[in-house]
């Protein structure tokens, strides 16, 4: 075989190897974040003031924080970064969003202490709760 012919030879079976390795990263990457959504990546918290506002974040088919410690007053805004449709629904009636689409927002204004636990109604795995404080 001709030496540039072995050359090129060479830098397809390079090229294909190295193609091969960033796709097995990419998948196991993939299957790494699916269980964690589905069996829960650890309870992530934080808390707010009394009076103000928080942020839960909807993205990758998760509440970030899943969980949320504010105190009575605190307003709690509901962000979806996700490209899917979400929502926030108590799972004691307190209050349920419309279907948010992507950029969507819901509001809900804490006014007695107590713990709110929350879901996605179109992804029940998807779980989270407002611990909110006197």
């Amino acid at each position: 075989m001709q030496r540039s012919k072995m050359k090129q030879v060479f830098v397809h079976k390079w090229s294909v190897g190295a193609l091969a390795a960033i796709a097995s990263a990419m998948l196991l990457a993939g299957a790494i974040s699916q269980a964690q959504h589905e069996f829960g990546s650890g309870e992530v918290a934080q808390t707010a003031a009394a009076g103000t506002t928080a942020q839960v974040i909807i993205d990758n088919y998760a509440f970030s924080p899943a969980s949320l410690t504010v105190k009575v007053g605190t307003t709690v805004t509901w962000i979806n970064q996700d490209d899917d449709a979400h929502t926030v629904d108590s799972t004691t009636g307190k209050f349920k969003s419309g279907t948010m689409n992507k950029g969507g927002r819901f509001e809900f204004r804490f006014t007695e202490a107590g713990e709110y636990p929350f879901i996605c109604r179109f992804h029940p795995r998807m779980t989270g709760k407002v611990i909110v404080q006197p």
